[in-house]
């Protein structure tokens, strides 16, 4: 079982929000958040740093932080602590195995990543087998 406290996360804010978003938006039944609340905490952070409704689309529910700022930043964290808060709910918990990725990588990094292999190859396997030092 996995939890995050809202008050102290543990983590910089971007992260914690990053974080409350993709919780909110992940669908997990897991999740310790009603799915009302699960919206409201979405769109509290959407308006924020959007100026178009929330999409209604769950696959398009992504916040894009990349034009905040620190004051958007801090409002983003007070809106989910506050709406947290006033559900009566400081942690939130939700048990999840770890997903494997759904992509390698980009593909724009496949050139650096081969250099990088080359440079540094995977290293040799032990030997398998009762060694014959003593």
């Amino acid at each position: 079982m996995q939890s995050l406290n809202i008050q102290r996360p543990g983590m910089p804010d971007l992260q914690f929000v990053l974080v409350v978003s993709a919780l909110c938006t992940s669908g997990l039944e897991t999740l310790n958040v009603p799915e009302d609340l699960r919206r409201r905490v979405f769109d509290a952070c959407w308006v924020l740093v959007s100026t178009d409704p929330p999409p209604a689309n769950q696959a398009e529910r992504v916040l894009d932080l990349r034009f905040g700022t620190e004051l958007t930043l801090d409002a983003l964290v007070a809106a989910i602590r506050q709406l947290f808060a006033e559900a009566g709910i400081a942690t939130l918990t939700w048990d999840h195995p770890p997903s494997d990725p759904t992509r390698p990588s980009s593909p724009a990094a496949a050139p650096l990543i081969d250099r990088l292999q080359k440079l540094y190859p995977d290293p040799p396997s032990p030997p398998s087998g009762p060694s014959s030092q003593h």
